[in-house]
């Protein structure tokens, strides 16, 4: 059994991180999943929240998505969602301001706004 994950996310404008972790971490609409080295293949839907990547180094990768697919096969993961951002590109007032703008914008922006400032927050 391979030690680590191969592992991409993707947004629908551009490659957001890879590189190797030793678990990936995602929501799904049935919860949370966690996958390592030798999981058996999955395909899944995410809902808006945290992906949390444990790379190989030890660093933990947290990426905010807007929803979208987890594809598990091989010890490769990919997921790609319509909208991501790392933890660390998340301005924090500014996911705060989008937010109560979003009440007016329906159900997806709000969790889109929302899963932003968790992750920002989590930094």
């Amino acid at each position: 059994m391979a030690e680590e994950l191969n592992v991409e996310v993707v947004a629908a404008d551009r490659q957001v991180w890879s590189g190797t972790a030793s678990i990936v971490i995602a929501r799904t609409p049935e919860g949370e999943i966690g996958i390592m080295p030798g999981h058996e293949p999955v395909l899944g839907l995410l809902v808006a929240g945290a992906v949390t990547v444990r790379s190989t180094s030890g660093e933990a990768v947290v990426v905010a998505v807007s929803g979208g697919f987890l594809s598990v096969s091989e010890n490769h993961i990919a997921i790609l969602a319509e909208q991501a951002e790392l933890a660390g590109e998340i301005d924090t007032a500014e996911a705060e301001a989008e937010l109560a703008a979003a009440e007016d914008d329906g159900e997806g922006a709000r969790r889109w706004a929302q899963a932003r400032l968790d992750v920002a927050s989590s930094r």
